[in-house]
């Protein structure tokens, strides 16, 4: 193989470019916008100098993902900054539960039930974390490197999250600090595998962390370029590709898109039988984001909140379930799970002196275009009273500016899939990134180990093409 054009320069697609040049492969990458980069991008989104992530914003298994440090993006300017407190989770009474980086200061705000049953929960996925990740993020259908380690994880991480958390947890602040946690993977709590991403965002939180990237997210994607143009890749922008006619030759393509455009843009190149394949795949919820410029940092109540670049905001166990559940199917809930970034309180870069940026999403049904404005900000208001008062602007996007924006994020779903069990074992490719013509690969959160800013689903399909091609 000596040719391979990749459409899409999202992280997936940057590091199955990055993965494929290291290989002494000519490749060339095609975006549909300007910036390169998808959803790890940054932008003026509201008044001049405040710096907004327009897609993701806190990275736990980017600062883990073996990808990026295999390709050693450090080296290609990219920074971490780790916040004094990896999450916040306030409550309505006034205080907050942290997820602490040391175990100890977060088993010490529970009970001595709980705490004991928290360590024995996350103790071995701690010890293990490393080895866990390696294995976690290659996909479930294959033989894991460390087998002890991820049957240890996996029979927990296979409970639905409400029957874990009310298993292990007496007392309601420990069960919100979960369930926070689990609803990362964006599916309902009552579904079997729902609590695998809450053992995962929290080991991550007593070990490697839950970063920003100095800049914005768009730190990641500059390092990702410059880490290919190094090597001789090239990058171009402004390209719409609509067909696989439009493209030069090369031996391969990779798309770091959704499946959906993916079967458009190839056409007849895919088999009847696997574009029909793609159609039953079950697409997860979509979001309702808003970015905000602020005079001063968010008001919170408790002021353990401003040590935190992410916040929590859903109150009780059973509220969070049900807007998880809602979200699910197709209903709108009017106390959503409230998911709130503030990286300007760990990264000066992001706003003028003494001002703050923040954004805050909250799920919705796929393809909504109800405006969650109001909802988002009366939740924010719950436990940080005042805050409408500092902000100086907004900007707002529903599930179709987001696709409109990055058709990755097509009808608001920002995991490339519902992240359910069956919806994780069945992909819509074939034998984890493989599609119907041998010479085209599904390289996007579409595909295992899916959603998430980690590179991983580029690097894997970027191997199994090397693979499959090593002698031509």
């Amino acid at each position: 193989m000596r040719s391979a054009n990749i459409i899409g320069s999202g992280p997936n697609g940057l590091t199955a470019a990055v993965t494929l040049a290291l290989a002494g492969v000519q490749v060339s990458v095609f975006e549909r916008n300007v910036q390169p980069g998808g959803a790890a991008a940054t932008g003026e989104l509201t008044l001049p100098g405040f710096l907004h992530d327009i897609g993701s914003s806190v990275f736990p298994l980017g600062i883990a993902s073996p990808a990026f440090r295999a390709l050693q993006l450090e080296e290609c300017g990219l920074e971490w900054l780790q916040p004094g407190t990896p999450m916040a989770h306030p409550l309505d009474d006034g205080s907050s539960i942290t997820l602490e980086s040391e175990v100890e200061s977060t088993l010490s705000q529970f009970s001595a039930h709980d705490a004991r049953n928290y360590r024995l929960l996350l103790g071995p996925t701690i010890r293990a974390w490393e080895d866990l990740v390696d294995d976690f993020t290659r996909g479930l259908l294959r033989v894991p490197k460390h087998p002890v380690a991820m049957g240890v994880f996996g029979i927990p991480a296979l409970l639905p999250a409400q029957v874990l958390a009310r298993l292990l947890f007496r007392d309601e602040r420990a069960r919100a600090l979960f369930a926070g946690c689990a609803a990362h993977s964006v599916i309902p709590f009552t579904k079997a595998s729902s609590s695998a991403v809450a053992l995962v965002m929290l080991a991550a939180g007593h070990t490697t962390g839950w970063p920003i990237a100095r800049g914005g997210a768009v730190s990641i994607s500059r390092a990702l370029v410059n880490r290919l143009t190094e090597l001789g890749g090239k990058l171009y922008t402004g390209v719409e590709v609509t067909s696989l006619t439009g493209l030069p030759y090369s031996d391969i393509t990779l798309f770091d898109t959704s499946a959906e455009s993916m079967a458009s843009i190839s056409g007849d190149a895919l088999s009847l039988a696997f574009r029909q394949r793609i159609t039953h795949f079950r697409p997860g919820p979509g979001i309702f984001k808003i970015d905000y410029a602020l005079r001063e940092p968010i008001p919170w109540r408790d002021l353990a909140c401003l040590q935190a670049a992410t916040v929590h905001l859903g109150g009780t166990l059973a509220e969070i379930a049900r807007s998880e559940h809602d979200a699910f199917y197709g209903r709108h809930n009017e106390r959503p799970f409230v998911l709130v970034t503030q990286p300007s309180l760990i990264d000066s870069t992001r706003a003028p002196l003494g001002r703050h940026t923040a954004w805050a999403y909250c799920q919705v049904p796929y393809g909504s275009e109800r405006d969650m404005s109001a909802s988002i900000e009366t939740q924010i208001e719950r436990f940080a009273p005042g805050f409408r008062d500092v902000v100086l602007d907004r900007c707002a996007w529903n599930t179709r500016a987001l696709g409109r924006w990055n058709l990755n994020l097509a009808k608001g779903d920002i995991s490339g899939g519902a992240m359910t069990l069956k919806g994780m074992l069945a992909r819509p490719t074939i034998r984890g990134h493989r599609t119907s013509n041998a010479r085209i690969y599904l390289a996007s959160a579409s595909t295992p180990p899916g959603g998430g800013v980690h590179g991983m689903c580029g690097y894997l399909a970027a191997s199994a093409a090397l693979a499959d091609h090593r002698q031509h």
